[in-house]
Order: C-alpha cells, then structure tokens, then sequence
C-alpha cells in the first residue's frame, strides 16, 4: 500500500483548517434526549470522509441490524456503555472500545443502559449523512415506498 496521489499541488500551503470549539452547540437534537454533533461533514472534507459525535440519552435505543454497500462505518466509544452488534455477537462497550465495520458489514448499536453515552460516528468514504440524521425519525410516519426510497438513498439496508 502506498499514499495516495497528491490533491494538493500548489505552493506551500494554505490556511484552510477548520476549526471546532468543544462547547459548539449541536446540530441536532434528536427525541430521544441525546445530541448530534457534525464535526466533519462530506461537504466539508470534500468527500473524503464524515465525522460525527453522538450522545444518546439514556435507554435510548438505536437501529437494528443493517449494512452499508458504499460506506463502512467505524465506532469510538468515548463515554458510557453502547451495546454495539458487529454481525456475529452483542458486546457492551465503553469509553476506548472501538469498532470498524467494512462496507457490507452486519452490524447495530443501541444504548440499553440507565446512563447517556456518547460515541464518535466516522463514515468513509464522505456520504451526506446530515439528512439521513435529521429525518430518520420521521420515517415511521411515511408510506412504505417512501420509507424503502429513503433508506436505498441513504445507504442504509436492514436485514429484518
């Protein structure tokens, strides 16, 4: 394995960094009383990849078992304990327990405990996941076609 071919070629460098302060306020506020935090969009790393902190409320829940065909997945665990499925077991994981998962690759987390837990989401390559966060608690509501046109665009393929 080798690098990859340069992207930047001019000059000596440029001030382009991006810089996010850890009291920013999150982006999103889902029901379920955690927060999402977009630390680095696709927009952002012009595709390269996307970066998100999630804090899940206590008893939270989380999505069933699913797979990705474009995008892997990869979980940090940075404060309380995430149930997280990696396609053959359930284990309860905690702060520094970390999880990759290949593109085609089972996987489920949730948190079942008392406490709020917080984990970091990292996508690659980039792939707008803000809509996907945004509405994915709507989609009950919808038509079943709408739902599965949803899911398809996002990426997103359950397996139940």
């Amino acid at each position: 394995m080798s690098y990859p071919e340069p992207v930047y070629t001019d000059g000596a460098g440029e001030i382009s960094a991006q810089y996010r302060p850890a009291g920013t306020d999150p982006n999103l506020l889902p029901r379920s009383g955690g927060s999402t935090h977009y630390l680095a969009t696709s927009d952002s790393t012009h595709g390269e990849f996307g970066l998100y902190r999630i804090n899940m409320g206590p008893r939270a829940g989380g999505p069933a078992e699913h797979f990705h065909r474009s995008i892997s997945e990869s979980f940090f665990i940075l404060d309380g304990t995430v149930r997280i499925y990696d396609g053959e077991r359930w284990a309860d994981t905690t702060a520094g327990d970390f999880l990759y998962v290949p593109q085609g690759g089972l996987h489920a987390f949730r948190n079942d405990s008392d406490e709020p837990a917080s984990m970091l989401l990292l996508f690659t390559p980039g792939a707008p996941r803000e809509e996907y966060f945004e509405k994915v608690g709507q989609v009950s509501d919808w038509p079943e076609k709408q739902r599965a046109e949803f899911f398809i665009k996002h990426d997103t393929y359950w397996t139940g």
